[in-house]
């Protein structure tokens, strides 16, 4: 995968270029810079003994890699089986704040569909872009 030119030179002055992924629960992949991974790592592994099935997820899938100097990161096999990357796809990277997501995109889009098409939660009925 291609990381965009807006978040390459970012991601190479925060983590040297130095990343994790691993698997989400919704379908996605999640792309760490290595040392906000390490802050979330050791909350993971802090969790208690009836989280162990997601702790396993999160700390189990994880991969570290390195973004080379294209701004190329390799997905390994695994990582891109669990959310259904196959060679021909494309994938759509979803800037989240302190982290990254890895869609494919057509997973992507039925993912928007199916939160567009649901209620809105009660923590968001107050919330408004609107000045």
């Amino acid at each position: 995968m291609i990381v965009p030119t807006k978040h390459r030179d970012e991601l190479k002055l925060q983590s040297e270029g130095r990343l994790t992924l691993t698997r989400d629960r919704e379908g996605c992949l999640l792309m760490f810079p290595r040392p906000v991974w390490e802050t979330k790592r050791v909350e993971i592994a802090g969790w208690p003994l009836e989280l162990k099935p997601w702790q396993r997820m999160y700390l189990g899938n994880a991969s570290d890699v390195e973004m080379d100097n294209g701004g190329r990161v390799l997905i390994s096999p695994e990582l891109r089986a669990t959310i259904g990357l196959e060679p021909a796809s494309t994938v759509m990277l979803l800037g989240m704040g302190a982290y990254f997501e890895i869609w494919e995109v057509s997973a992507h889009e039925k993912n928007e569909a199916q939160t567009a098409a649901a209620l809105l939660p009660d923590d968001l009925k107050n919330f408004s872009f609107r000045i």
